[in-house]
């Protein structure tokens, strides 16, 4: 069993106006909420602060965007936090909705400029990205996923798509609360083509959030649809292949996402 996250201190909740108020884990955290905000511990001091900065002047119609919150000396960061505004909702199955939230999101993120901090991230997401679309050879532990990665790796074929900023892990990151507009909640960043954001939402959903392949074909339309799919599965089997918490059952609901995506090329 993983140990509990550490809360914030008392000094960053309040740098950032969470005054008296105890924090509470969302979840499985990292997360705390405090109040009406909510505190994320930060691995990257300038991806957090970009991100801050990008989603507090990004306006997406029809998506709520948990709004970032500057420290009361104006800084996004404070001892290794970032806050935003809490938005109410809850993680609902709806997964044409998200695919439908990362088009309207990209949308209005398309003027973003690429982020600098992309050309020094070295985490285990940004390996597998990178390898994903050929551009580094990461050793990959062929048990846990590599061995496929290399079977699908070989399908491969020249996609020709603009890039641009996009949030590459919307499943789990959009809440639903009745009749609201759908929330985002977090922002991981990629400059990678529009098109694979979406892929990497209908991965996710069939690899273990029990969609089906009917997902896929209404998505169908989207440029490159079957290229973008192979990249965005071939990025989760290099992340369950790197990552030191990946699971059989993780890599059991990527078996079963490969099916999909091979029916398609």
């Amino acid at each position: 069993m993983s140990a509990r996250p550490e809360p914030p201190p008392p000094h960053v909740c309040a740098a950032f106006g969470a005054r008296g108020a105890e924090p509470e884990l969302i979840g499985a955290g990292p997360v705390w909420r405090c109040g009406d905000i909510t505190l994320k511990p930060v691995v990257n001091t300038s991806e957090a602060a970009w991100v801050a900065q990008a989603l507090d002047s990004l306006d997406a119609p029809g998506v709520r965007i948990a709004q970032p919150l500057r420290s009361t000396d104006g800084r996004w960061v404070i001892g290794g936090w970032t806050a935003m505004r809490y938005v109410a909702g809850r993680f609902e199955p709806r997964y044409d909705d998200v695919v439908a939230v990362s088009l309207r999101l990209h949308e209005a993120a398309s003027r973003l400029a690429r982020p600098a901090f992309l050309d020094n991230r070295n985490d285990v997401f940004s390996r597998a990205d990178r390898a994903a679309f050929g551009e580094e050879d990461v050793a990959l532990d062929t048990a846990r996923g590599g061995r496929l990665f290399d079977v699908l790796a070989a399908s491969r074929r020249t996609i020709v798509l603009p890039q641009q900023v996009v949030h590459g892990d919307l499943f789990g990151n959009v809440l639903f609360a009745g009749n609201a507009p759908p929330a985002i909640v977090d922002f991981t960043p990629y400059w990678r083509p529009v098109e694979w954001a979406a892929a990497v939402v209908v991965v996710d959903a069939v690899a273990w959030g029990g969609a089906d392949a009917s997902l896929a074909d209404r998505w169908d339309h989207l440029p490159e649809w079957p290229q973008c799919l192979l990249r965005a599965l071939l990025f989760r089997l290099a992340v369950n292949a790197l990552h030191p918490s990946a699971t059989e059952d993780s890599l059991r609901g990527l078996d079963n996402a490969a099916h999909l995506v091979t029916a398609r090329l």
